[in-house]
């Protein structure tokens, strides 16, 4: 498509040449073709790459079943060890001795598959919209995630409680809960998920921060392990910036792999926002010049 709109811009050029010589400059010329290439159909999209990669990508799913995979690999370690906790210092403010397992996941884009409502954004040209994404939440169609919901069943038939904390509104509930005993989530009791506007006793909600919901789930279950796609989902960040983000993961590093796992998600996410100031609301090509400046060219 890209090619045959330059074809026509260029023939549009020379045509120009060719019949108004005498009255269009080289100058109108190229605003002429440049006026065409910008009608091209469909526009440039940044997340185009990221999501086609996400939906049809074979690597995708390697990636998330070898994650999931690790994680069966890690579980009978996790539960003979009482003293085993993947909660962050900050979040841990009940002794873990004697408490029962669980796991903590993230729900959009560690065990649900919401690519199609990213994918219908760019069809019809629009950005993210909350009205856009309740109605997607309620179709309840999202999919499971490769390996996903085997890894979680295993772990559920074990004695582990699966919780999922889900920056989905409180309010979404109902949906999500079908949604994820749909695809074959373990999820015996509504308390399991928590979603954004969950209302912890005696910690602050800040922002969309899930330190207060690990908090809660803390209070009553060692945690075995953490799952997601944001470094938000494992740990509070002080700053999100490139180098807040990565100061909020270092001091546990050593439980990447272990008692953290990270699926991949290009497709958004904090890091984005994180390079240009977490302000929307600088016109797109602001933005878009601030994440290509972050570019490493090696030089």
């Amino acid at each position: 498509m890209r090619f045959a709109v330059l074809a026509a811009a260029l023939t549009l050029a020379l045509a120009g040449c060719v019949t108004s010589a005498d009255t269009i400059g080289p100058a109108e010329q190229a605003n002429q073709a440049a006026a065409v290439i910008a009608q091209e159909d469909p526009p440039a999209d940044d997340r185009l790459n990221a999501v086609v990669w996400y939906q049809t990508s074979e690597e995708r799913d390697l990636v998330f079943r070898i994650v999931y995979r690790a994680a069966s690999e890690k579980l009978k370690a996790a539960l003979a060890d009482k003293t085993w906790d993947a909660l962050p210092k900050e979040d841990r403010t009940t002794p873990v001795k004697g408490l029962p397992p669980a796991i903590i996941v993230d729900v959009d884009e560690t065990v649900l598959d919401n690519a199609p409502s990213s994918a219908r954004q760019i069809v019809e040209r629009g950005d993210f919209d909350d009205a856009q994404w309740g109605a997607w939440v309620e179709e309840r169609k999202a999919k499971a995630l490769p390996g996903a919901a085997a890894f979680l069943d295993t772990a559920a038939k074990q004695g582990v409680t699966v919780f999922y904390i889900s920056n989905r509104d409180a309010g979404q509930a109902e949906a999500t809960i079908a949604n994820l005993r749909a695809t074959g989530f373990p999820i015996a009791s509504d308390a399991q998920f928590l979603g954004l506007g969950t209302v912890v006793d005696g910690c602050e909600q800040e922002g969309s921060s899930k330190s207060c919901r690990r908090q809660l789930v803390g209070r009553t279950h060692r945690v075995l392990m953490q799952f997601g796609d944001q470094v938000g989902d494992l740990v509070h960040i002080v700053a999100n910036t490139t180098e807040g983000r990565r100061a909020a993961v270092a001091p546990y590093e050593a439980w990447i792999g272990e008692r953290w796992f990270v699926l991949p998600n290009p497709m958004y996410g904090s890091w984005e926002p994180a390079l240009f100031d977490n302000d929307w609301r600088q016109p797109a090509s602001q933005r878009r010049a601030k994440k290509q400046s972050a570019l490493d060219l090696a030089k």
